[in-house]
């Protein structure tokens, strides 16, 4: 009887141990929480007071509540008050609430918009609810016309977001510099804007993107789009359609529904920045004892004026002038040994620069230049005493290399006496090498640059040969010996596209890209068409330039003069070109308005697809799936 007993404790205190052990395994299970789906759908708007469109309004105080809890984000720089306040308003989320306290005092007889633009999100899962405004009026009326459109980058039209867009009713030209706008919007992340709450009238439209935030163009570095037209807002009755689906593939019903269409709807404004005729230095320094740089801002007057306050050196022809290919960075090298071996040089420069009126005009500075780390230099020579070095030569491009290729012969230093007859070039007939003139120019910014520009025939092999210590440079370095050879491409490995342009005065250039926008090549419209020859195969992509003053370039605008940027057009496809092929296409630059013309595939700005999101027991069974394929259980770690 004992003996049962003790087997029914045993039993009794298994059972009892297997509970407590599920018991814990249970408590300690990290999992998921409960299923469902999450939330989509942005916060929806309940109730306001003052109610929406509200008249003779005279409070400070707004609210807004919505049927879940929301945040506000960075009200500061999202929310649009038109017209614009001197004193920021407080506003703040509060619970379901949207809460404005006004700190500035009301124009009367004048409507209000607070352009929520995608502000206003839910607590939990941050979906955005986008374009959201509230209106109201101290006067007997609230405006309610509108004016919309989108706004591109002038040079490369792609569309520009959180840009402040607005208007006035001043039609002067001043009006843009010396006041802020009357009503305002701002562009979404696809460029577009909505400027709402219009009273009749006639306006002037302008975009800003206003870095001191105070609605006026008066700061030169702001970019900047105007239009050239009047703009006098207005409405009509319209009909849509829209369309609901049993499914994917099937249409159930197409609704017509009517609506009041505001007019303007279609303005395309092209954002630009002025060619800036603010000049200053922006550096100087000594980097080597032989060298030193400076630095502006703009090309402007380019090279600056340089003098050297030394009595006894000052007139001497002390340094070779090197600019980069902007002209804004120049690089002095001393070619005088007694002046770049001082510790410290004093330079005065002239330049242009602008004063309190705008006038550009001759301006002075005096600096003072030391060498940096000299000791460190010296020490080195001294413990490299026998070590050469080489005054580096760099020969570009090389090996197979297109029938358009410019060779560049690059020197690290200044060179003395320089001779294009120590340079030879041979060029491959059957076994033999036989030697080919060779003529070389001299960059005209960079005087340690030299140029050979051929036209290659196809299929073709060269070499280039410099033999040691053939060039020394201005501080008695010599070169080592260099030799480079050269195929160049035979011509069925190339395509032609030949592209006849229509729909404009034909005075501009086209520009053949890649999927990066880097420019290929370039052709010059010549009797109606643009001529690219010798293109290698791959995917490109063209672009125009209404090169109205044909300089060669795209140039900006200017907002006084009344000068709008450059047209810019793209084709609106891609060609595919192969080896050997030519391809023939005609192209009317003015049959798409410029919004839609440029391919998406080289669009930076892409619209993005707000992609579902999952249920919680998706991504609960997602995780246990991932637990499990790993060796895990669901519900448990491994360490």
């Amino acid at each position: 009887m004992r003996f049962f007993l003790w087997i029914k404790k045993i039993l009794f205190f298994c059972t009892y141990l297997a509970f407590v052990i599920c018991g814990l395994y249970a408590c300690a299970s990290v999992g998921s929480p409960g299923g469902g789906d999450y939330d989509v759908d942005p916060p929806r708007f309940v109730r306001s007071v003052p109610e929406p469109n509200t008249t003779n309004f005279t409070g400070n105080q707004i609210s807004i509540w919505f049927d879940e809890y929301i945040n506000i984000t960075n009200p500061t720089e999202k929310v649009i008050i038109t017209p614009p306040q001197l004193k920021a308003p407080v506003i703040r989320a509060i619970g379901r609430r949207a809460f404005v306290e006004l700190n500035d005092s009301l124009i009367p007889n004048t409507t209000y918009t607070f352009d929520f633009t995608d502000a206003i999100v839910d607590n939990n899962e941050s979906n955005a609810l986008q374009g959201f405004s509230f209106a109201f009026s101290t006067g007997d009326v609230v405006d309610s016309l509108e004016i919309s459109g989108l706004l591109l980058n002038a040079e490369n039209l792609e569309p520009m977001p959180k840009v402040i867009v607005g208007i006035h009713s001043d039609l002067s030209d001043s009006a843009f510099l010396t006041k802020p706008f009357i009503r305002t919007s701002q562009t979404n992340d696809r460029g577009k804007f909505s400027i709402r709450n219009i009273a009749p009238g006639t306006y002037r439209l302008y975009a800003l993107q206003d870095a001191n935030r105070d609605f006026k163009f008066d700061n030169p570095a702001e970019a900047i789009a105007f239009l050239d037209s009047l703009v006098v807002p207005d409405f009509e009755p319209a009909i849509r359609t829209d369309t609901i689906w049993q499914d994917t593939l099937t249409i159930d019903t197409i609704l017509t529904v009517p609506y009041t269409r505001f007019t303007p709807d279609d303005v395309v404004l092209r954002l630009f920045n002025e060619k800036n005729d603010v000049q200053y230095r922006t550096r100087a320094e000594r980097i080597f004892p032989y060298q030193f740089v400076m630095e502006f801002n703009s090309d402007i007057g380019m090279p600056p004026g340089i003098r050297l306050l030394d009595p006894e050196r000052e007139n001497n022809n002390w340094y070779t002038l090197e600019q980069s290919p902007d002209q804004k960075t120049m690089t002095y090298w001393i070619t005088d040994s007694l002046v770049y071996q001082q510790d410290t040089l004093m330079v005065k420069v002239d330049y242009l620069q602008q004063d309190t009126l705008n006038n550009l005009v001759e301006s002075s500075d005096t600096i003072r230049l030391y060498q940096r780390g000299r000791n460190r230099r010296n020490n080195d020579r001294d413990n490299n005493e026998e070590k050469i070095e080489f005054m580096h030569i760099g020969i570009s491009p090389t090996a197979v290399v297109n029938v358009y290729d410019t060779v560049k012969i690059t020197f690290s230093e200044p060179v003395l006496n320089f001779d294009t007859d120590l340079i030879s070039m041979e060029q491959k007939v059957d076994t033999l090498w036989q030697p080919v003139n060779l003529s070389l120019t001299q960059d005209s910014l960079n005087p340690r640059i030299y140029y050979f520009d051929p036209r290659w025939p196809y299929k073709e092999e060269y070499k280039i040969k410099i033999d040691s210590a053939t060039f020394y440079s201005v501080y008695g370095k010599w070169n080592d010996s260099i030799q480079v050879n050269i195929k160049t491409r035979a011509e069925d490995e190339y395509a032609n596209l030949y592209v006849a342009v229509s729909g404009i005065e034909p005075i501009g250039f086209g520009q053949l890209l890649n999927r990066t926008e880097k420019i290929i090549k370039e052709s010059q419209v010549i009797e109606g068409e643009l001529r690219f020859q010798d293109v290698p195969p791959g995917k490109y992509f063209l672009r125009y330039i209404d090169d109205r003053n044909r300089n060669g370039k795209w140039d900006t605008g200017n907002f006084i003069e009344g000068i709008q940027p450059e047209g810019v057009y793209y084709y609106p496809g891609e060609f595919e070109l192969k080896k050997y092929m030519e391809w023939e296409q005609s192209w009317d630059i003015t049959a798409l308005p410029v919004d839609k013309q440029k391919p998406l595939e080289i669009t930076k700005n892409k619209p993005v697809e707000k992609q579902p999101k999952r249920s919680r027991n998706e991504e609960r069974q997602q995780t246990n799936t991932s637990n499990t394929s790993s060796g895990g259980l669901p519900g448990t770690s491994i360490f």
